[in-house]
């Protein structure tokens, strides 16, 4: 007896095959409809071993497109061969990007299952199986409750949100979203969700809102009004200059002044906690020059950690 799967699995599965389907028509360069059919038979997402009905086929390709701007196109011409007509945008950074990435590593482990234990991975908290529904609601513009618990309150707390966007930084899912209570945008990790519900209540979404635009100046995920951009500039030590040069702390990164023993790399973004949290852990490599504010604040955080050892 096959047991029903609830409306957030359904929503999770979906997602999924959409990824799978992205993954596989951008790897082929072109592929028929009767190959990804026999595809998606071997395939790890198929656990009930069932044909692609070529109806299903193109309602994907549709919500694909809706869903993350990709469009899935025959070729008449070479065979009805379905391809990317977008690839060229796949390698410059964002969703496409992400969901290459993320589903390509992941589909492959899971058809060879003798390499699961040799492929380890850093842990990501659980927040990321509310992905799903956040972006279901972003598509259909419908508000979500969620039941918060913030690391500043003992007990969660219930409150319903219009999803803007979503982002990654350092193994966490965040959503930005306007709050109708408090009328300002705010941000969620997901890890902190206790529960959420997509609502039947329509938002607006605002057509001037830009996410890169809304993070350009942000280093990772805070957005603070207090916090205003400006240059930054870091004098940055013997080899971690090489960690810098092949990751960038933000876009905005140049390095000047470079000698034998040090460089100076200059950014222009707004110096938040998160930010300072950065240079705090590269230690002894890395100087603030300016703001000088920003200085004295890391100084005095240097201090106050030696003096735990005295």
């Amino acid at each position: 007896m096959k047991t029903r799967k609830s409306s957030k699995e359904k929503t999770a599965t979906l997602f999924n095959r959409y990824v799978w389907l992205v993954d596989l028509v951008y790897r082929s360069g072109g592929i028929t409809f009767e190959e990804i059919n026999r595809r998606w038979y071997k395939a790890s997402l198929n656990e009930e071993g069932e044909e692609l009905p070529l109806r299903t086929f193109h309602n994907h390709r549709a919500a694909i497109e809706e869903m993350f701007d990709v469009m899935i196109t025959c070729n008449k011409r070479d065979g009805y061969k379905y391809y990317i007509d977008n690839s060229e945008d796949m390698e410059r950074g964002g969703v496409r990007t992400w969901l290459l990435n993320t589903f390509s590593i992941n589909n492959l482990i899971n058809e060879s299952h003798k390499l699961k234990r040799r492929i380890l991975f850093e842990h990501i908290p659980s927040g990321q199986r509310y992905l799903a529904p956040i972006i279901e609601a972003m598509r259909d513009q419908l508000t979500l409750t969620i039941g918060y618990q913030s690391f500043g309150r003992d007990e969660p707390n219930s409150f319903e949100i219009e999803p803007f966007c979503v982002k990654i930084f350092k193994q966490r899912w965040y959503v930005v979203a306007r709050s109708p209570y408090k009328k300002a945008l705010l941000i969620y990790a997901l890890d902190r969700i206790q529960h959420l519900q997509i609502t039947e209540k329509p938002y607006k979404f605002p057509q001037d809102f830009q996410p890169e635009t809304f993070f350009e100046y942000a280093f990772g995920i805070m957005v603070e009004q207090e916090v205003k951009p400006c240059l930054v500039r870091l004098k940055v030590r013997g080899n971690q200059r090489k960690y810098l040069r092949s990751l960038p702390l933000h876009p905005s990164q140049e390095e000047a002044n470079i000698t034998e023993n040090d460089s100076v790399f200059t950014y222009y973004l707004a110096p938040t906690y998160d930010f300072k949290q950065e240079i705090l852990a590269q230690g002894e490599h890395i100087q603030v020059l300016e703001p000088e504010w920003f200085a004295k604040e890391i100084k005095e955080s240097h201090k106050a950690a030696l003096d735990l050892y005295e």
